[in-house]
């Protein structure tokens, strides 16, 4: 048997002459000879028997290997022989689908709680915030410049609410509660009286050169003494800018019994030009100011 595999394993390596002379019944004589001539060459002594066998065994592809259509039981056994590599396959799909579902679910319960939160600011912290703010800044209003000012605010911010803006509510309500603090916050507006700084200047306006518009150089003092910084409106380019001091506009006379009061001493002793109140958003003037005024001199 051994030979025989030996002379399967000469034909294999003599393809081209094996499949000549197998494809020629008649000539197995000579295709035998042949081989013994070849294992003679090598110093072997082969019988006709073993190589009948070899020759037979070759044309009945004993010992070929034929591969198995593919099918259904070749897939699962090339599975199960490749289960190690299909195992981490399988595993790392496991985690992947895990992993998806879990963010799916997390984004899911994500969106549902922002959802219920927006609901909850909107139907009911907002409203009540809303609320609380109207009632303490009429509370304080004490004119009806600063109640309309109050209810205007409240009113846009209601809008917002009501087409479920929940940005334009929070700014809404938020410039109600600053004009509560506005309406409570008291100071006086004074000359501003410094060495190096002006109290007091003029305008000559290019439509009429021959006029003069006068200002005081004023700032606003808080009941502690320290200067605050207001937004003003100037009259030249409508610009709104938060300053502490500004030029607030006047009457010549007004701008006079200034100049007049510095040059006595360098001191303006009568400063306080104007006071505002507790309970309204405008100050008090104790002199005819327009209300005019300028950010830059």
């Amino acid at each position: 048997m051994m030979l025989a595999m030996d002379v399967v394993d000469t034909l294999r390596h003599q393809e081209g002459l094996a499949i000549r002379e197998l494809g020629q019944a008649d000539r197995d004589a000579a295709l035998r000879q042949r081989l013994r001539s070849l294992y003679e060459s090598q110093g072997l002594a082969v019988s006709d028997a073993i190589l009948d066998a070899g020759i037979a065994a070759l044309k009945e592809s004993r010992f070929t290997y034929t591969p198995p259509r593919p099918g259904l039981a070749v897939t699962l056994a090339t599975l199960w022989v490749r289960r190690a590599a299909v195992a981490k396959v399988a595993a790392i799909l496991v985690v992947a689908v895990v992993a998806v579902v879990a963010v799916f679910s997390w984004s899911s319960g994500e969106a549902e709680r922002a959802a219920e939160e927006a609901r909850i600011e909107l139907g009911e912290r907002l409203p009540a915030r809303l609320e609380a703010a109207e009632a303490a800044a009429l509370a304080e209003a004490r004119d009806t410049a600063a109640v309309a000012a109050v209810r205007n605010a409240v009113a846009d911010a209601r809008t917002a609410l009501g087409r479920a803006d929940a940005e334009a509510a929070r700014a809404g309500i938020e410039a109600v509660e600053r004009l509560r603090d506005e309406i409570v916050r008291t100071y006086e507006i004074r000359v501003v009286s410094r060495p190096g700084e002006p109290s007091g200047v003029f305008r000559i306006p290019d439509a009429n050169e021959g006029a003069r518009n006068y200002y005081l150089i004023v700032e606003a003092v808080g009941p502690s003494g320290d200067v605050l910084s207001l937004p003003v409106t100037s009259e030249e380019d409508q610009a709104t800018r938060v300053v502490s001091r500004w030029g607030l506009r006047v009457p010549e006379a007004a701008f006079e019994a200034v100049r007049r009061d510095k040059e006595a001493d360098g001191i303006v002793d009568d400063r306080v030009v104007g006071e505002k109140p507790r309970g309204s958003l405008d100050p008090v003037y104790t002199v005819r100011a327009t209300g005019g005024a300028i950010l830059e001199w």
